[in-house]
């Protein structure tokens, strides 16, 4: 008898979180389908979200199909995500008024964590051309601040009036220095140590020899017989090699789907720009090239000096940038481009192979952010891995790793294609 109450309690105990967690399950599909029970949306009877609850004001939270009753706070949820993603006449209605997007944003903010304040930030953007409103400076205080939101007021460059720039300024102030405190101090790092490894790998001068790790080095070609150690490779203190700096260019192509590469290239740029042991130049490019090595020391004056947008000419800037090379053996070239060559077909490559003849170290890039690979011209990318120059996407936490590769002159760690 006490096993059987025994087993009863305990599947009672059981059923317990197996119903919250199944109660649990419809409430999230109930908000992802929206108001299955109201037909007419822009993508029919039954479609998921519709236009359901009125623009005008909030819904008497009810039942539809699922049989889930919503709560006020879910209700409020519901009404968000309607009127963005329910298409017809509501999600036309949100596009059309600043105070009721600046509202809306600031429901999101209040019903939603953070990362997907982000997304459905991005998906108004995209879905319901709030672009031009993000020139108000009321609509750039209510919006949570990240590297796409940089890219999109980046975009309208010249078109944002006077009177919000200084907004703009202040949330792509904000953005850049997250992102340097995420990224500084580690890429610094890495580099120190890839700068002190190089400058050991040459050939140094006698008295520049550091003789205790020479002869570890070279502890295999000892000679029994002779009781002595052959110092095929010397290894220096490297005073003489970091009294010459490296000189790397990140060349940047700053067309419209390069966005957020823009953004970290610049972050990363005023990175290597404080490291005395490295020499930075940094060229944006669409069909022209613009140098804004003069800006370096802030990543926000680089970033509002560029223009996104524009067409794409890779040769031309390639070109500018073979000509202010003066030290081949010390330099790296990054190339940051989905490749979509407007320019000049085949004199790309042809500029490639000669800065890799010279002693260049050419690493190609086609995206630097945490989206992964965009779209790219795949013809242009396999004749530079021809080259011995293979284009990878590249994540901001990966970029000092091949950028410490590319400064010792080893193989790139290109990541693995899915």
């Amino acid at each position: 008898m006490r096993t059987d109450a025994t087993r009863t309690d305990a599947a009672r105990t059981d059923a317990a979180p197996n119903a919250a967690a199944a109660a649990e399950r419809l409430r999230r599909w109930r908000l992802v389908l929206g108001d299955t029970s109201c037909g007419g949306g822009a993508d029919g009877p039954g479609s998921g979200r519709t236009v359901g609850a009125a623009a005008s004001g909030p819904a008497e939270p009810g039942r539809d199909g699922t049989g889930v009753s919503l709560g006020e706070r879910d209700a409020a949820m519901d009404r968000a995500l309607a009127a963005l993603y329910g298409g017809g006449e509501r999600g036309a209605g949100l596009g059309g008024s600043a105070p009721r997007v600046a509202r809306w944003l600031g429901d999101v903010r209040t019903y939603f964590p953070t990362p997907v304040v982000r997304v459905m930030q991005r998906d108004a953007i995209d879905r319901l051309g709030l672009a031009t409103l993000l020139a108000e400076p009321e609509m750039l205080e209510a919006v949570e601040a990240d590297v796409h939101l940089v890219g999109t007021l980046l975009t309208l460059g010249r078109a944002m009036p006077e009177s919000s720039r200084e907004s703009a300024r202040r949330v792509v102030r904000k953005v850049v220095d997250e992102l340097e405190e995420r990224l500084a101090a580690r890429t610094r790092a890495t580099l120190t140590g890839a700068l002190d490894r190089s400058a050991r790998a040459h050939r140094p001068r006698h008295r520049d020899v550091d003789w205790h790790r020479t002869i570890r080095a070279n502890l295999r070609h000892y000679l029994p017989e002779h009781g002595t150690v052959v110092p095929e490779r010397l290894v220096g203190y490297g005073r003489a090699a970091r009294s010459v700096p490296k000189e790397v260019v990140l060349c940047v192509d700053q067309s419209g789907s390069m966005a957020a590469s823009v953004v970290y290239a610049s972050v990363f740029g005023a990175v290597l720009a404080s490291m005395r042991a490295i020499r930075t130049r940094m060229v944006v490019f669409d069909t022209s090239v613009v140098d804004l090595t003069e800006r370096l020391d802030d990543p926000v004056d680089v970033l509002f000096g560029t223009r996104l947008g524009g067409g794409t000419d890779v040769n031309r800037a390639l070109a500018y940038c073979q000509q202010r090379i003066s030290r081949p053996a010390e330099t790296v070239v990054v190339l940051i481009s989905d490749l979509y060559e407007g320019g000049i077909r085949g004199e790309m490559e042809k500029r490639v192979a000669a800065m890799r003849a010279s002693g260049v170290r050419f690493v190609a890039l086609l995206a630097l952010s945490d989206e992964g690979a965009p779209g790219y011209d795949r013809e242009r990318a396999a004749a530079l891995a021809e080259l011995g120059a293979p284009a990878f996407a590249c994540t901001p936490d990966h970029f000092p790793e091949v950028m410490a590769a590319a400064l010792e002159n080893r193989p790139l760690p290109v990541p693995k294609a899915d």
